[in-house]
C-alpha cells in the first residue's frame, strides 16, 4: 500500500491520501502527530512525504513519535520519499507553519549503520535509530536549485564548487530538498 501523507489538496493517484483537515477530503484523516496511526504494522510499500515533514514536530517527542510510526508501518526496503523546502530559503522562512528543519543531517540520526560506525568513533551524534530502534537508510538526496541560480549554473556561470560555496554563505540558493529512504528491517 502506498500512502501520501499530509497531502492537503495535492492527492496522488492509487495512494491512501492522507490530512488531518476535513476540507481536504482525504482518504483517511488521521493527525499525525498523534499515536498511533490507525494504520496497521508493515503495511506501507512507499511513503510520501511532499513538503508535510516541516509541519510535523515542533517539540522533538512529537517528531520522534512520527519517526517512530513512520517505520512501525513501514513494510522491510519500504521506500519513503520526503520533499522539503531547504530551511535557508524563503519558501521555508515564510512560512509560520514551518516547525523543523528537514536534512539530509537530520535523516541521516535515523540510521543504525552510521550511529554504529559515530559509536565506535566516538562521534557526538545523537544516535536516535538506536534509541529509538528504528532504521532508515538515506539513498538519495537531490538539492533543488532556486530558479535564480539553476539559470546561472544552466549557463555555466556557475560550477557545483561555486554554488556549494554560495549556498553556505547566502539564503535562497537551494530551494529545496528531495531525499529517497529506504526502511531497513
Amino acid at each position: 500500500m502506498k500512502f501520501n501523507m499530509g497531502c492537503g489538496l495535492n492527492k496522488l493517484h492509487d495512494y491512501v491520501n492522507v490530512d488531518r483537515y476535513s476540507e481536504c477530503v482525504p482518504d483517511l484523516q488521521i493527525d499525525l502527530e498523534q499515536f498511533p496511526w490507525p494504520i496497521n504494522s508493515s503495511e506501507a510499500d512507499e511513503v510520501v512525504f511532499n513538503h508535510c515533514l516541516e509541519h510535523l514536530g515542533q517539540t522533538p517527542d512529537i517528531f520522534l513519535g512520527v519517526m517512530k510510526e513512520l517505520y512501525r508501518i513501514s513494510k522491510p526496503n519500504a521506500r519513503i520519499f520526503v520533499n522539503v523546502p531547504h530551511p535557508r530559503h524563503e519558501h521555508f522562512i515564510g512560512d509560520p507553519t514551518h516547525v523543523r528543519v528537514i536534512n539530509p543531517l537530520v535523516l541521516n540520526l535515523f540510521s543504525k549503520k552510521n550511529n554504529l560506525i559515530w559509536k565506535q568513533n566516538n562521534i557526538a551524534n545523537t544516535p536516535l535509530a538506536l534509541y529509538l530502534d528504528v532504521d532508515f537508510e538515506l539513498l538519495e538526496t537531490i538539492q533543488v536549485l532556486d530558479p535564480y541560480y539553476q539559470d546561472m549554473f544552466d549557463k555555466k556561470e556557475l560550477s557545483i564548487a561555486d554554488l556549494n560555496r554560495i549556498a553556505l554563505d547566502r539564503n535562497n540558493v537551494i530551494q529545496e530538498y528531495r531525499m529517497i529512504l529506504k526502511v531497513i528491517k
